[in-house]
């Protein structure tokens, strides 16, 4: 590991959740739908961070398959989450499928539930809400959360605020005793410097996995990854009854105009606002149909230029947080 140079002298520092301890500070987001699988998690785990895969939109029996598999990947070794979205009708079926299958944290957002901390307590495993603002997470602790991800506007998919992170995790972090996570605009290793400067214990990292060799996205979700420019980072109003990060794209401009018809409701949400169906939306997008697809990315989604393996975006990682301390300082807890 470029023994002697930066490399050597400025590593990242581990993060613990709960009686797990990564080696890397490192979240890949849970992406749905089923762009987040056993493949891109596993091999998330298999260097040092906490692979993530994403429950909402899978049957209960293709996701005890996922995290079966995403196991034998890793041989047993390596910390494996789950994340679900709050706002799908079978939410407590599919944290308490994950948690009898044996994965290691459970993710949550889009809502919160107290709930879940129940059954976090039941069948011992750590619960970590992904929350936007400094009430919620001093809730989330007071109710037993194991840590918080705190996530900011920049961030893909469905959202929680307007504010940027960076804002609201200042504010958190004084206000819980929690392991804080920062997601939304991380992209580099100087985004990973900058959280950890203020406070975050970690980062989570989501579009930047989604462009990787071994995301569940197809080559063409990958190469509209890699075609967005800055503009083209839109929010749109999803029928979660949140507001949703996405790409421009054709469906997104019909969706401007109201030319979008629901179709068959297939009841999958606890509340939907039925302007179109969510889940078809983006499970067309995952098949590589993204003329009738939602492609939820990032705002820094047009800095992407490459798509990666796991290990290469971990090599680049640790690289550009190394040149950070080098060029900043290193952090107070690394000196």
């Amino acid at each position: 590991m470029n023994v002697g140079g930066v490399l050597y002298l400025f590593q990242l520092p581990t993060l613990q959740i709960g009686r797990f301890l990564a080696r890397n500070p490192i979240i890949q987001g849970g992406m749905a739908v089923r762009i987040s699988g056993a493949r891109l998690a596993a091999a998330v785990a298999r260097e040092g961070g906490i692979g993530i895969i994403a429950g909402t939109g899978r049957s209960p029996r293709e996701l005890e398959r996922e995290i079966e598999t995403a196991r034998d990947m890793t041989g047993g070794h390596g910390i494996l989450g789950l994340n679900i979205l709050f706002a799908v009708s079978n939410f407590a079926q599919l944290v308490k499928t994950g948690m009898k299958a044996g994965i290691d944290l459970v993710f949550s957002g889009a809502g919160f539930s107290r709930d879940i901390f129940g059954w976090g307590r039941e069948f011992k495993v750590p619960v970590v809400p992904i929350v936007s603002s400094a009430r919620l997470a001093t809730l989330a602790e007071k109710l037993g959360a194991a840590a918080v991800v705190v996530e900011g506007c920049e961030a893909g998919g469905h959202l929680g605020t307007d504010r940027p992170m960076l804002d609201i995790l200042r504010e958190v972090v004084q206000a819980v005793n929690l392991p804080v996570i920062g997601a939304g605009g991380i992209l580099n290793g100087y985004d990973i410097y900058r959280a950890l400067q203020l406070g975050a214990r970690g980062v989570q990292i989501g579009t930047r996995f989604a462009a990787s060799y071994e995301s569940d996205a197809p080559n063409e979700l990958k190469k509209a990854y890699l075609a967005a420019k800055p503009e083209d980072s839109i929010l749109i109003h999803s029928p979660v009854g949140l507001p949703g990060r996405a790409i421009r794209n054709s469906f997104t401009e019909r969706l401007e105009t109201d030319d979008i018809h629901p179709g068959e409701c297939t009841g999958c949400l606890k509340k939907c606002g039925q302007q179109f169906c969510i889940r078809r939306a983006l499970e067309n997008a995952q098949r590589g149909c993204l003329k009738d697809g939602l492609i939820f990315a990032g705002q820094r989604v047009a800095e992407i230029s490459q798509i990666l393996s796991v290990e290469e975006i971990f090599i680049n990682l640790k690289r550009e947080f190394a040149e950070a301390c080098a060029r900043l300082g290193p952090l107070p807890a690394l000196e």
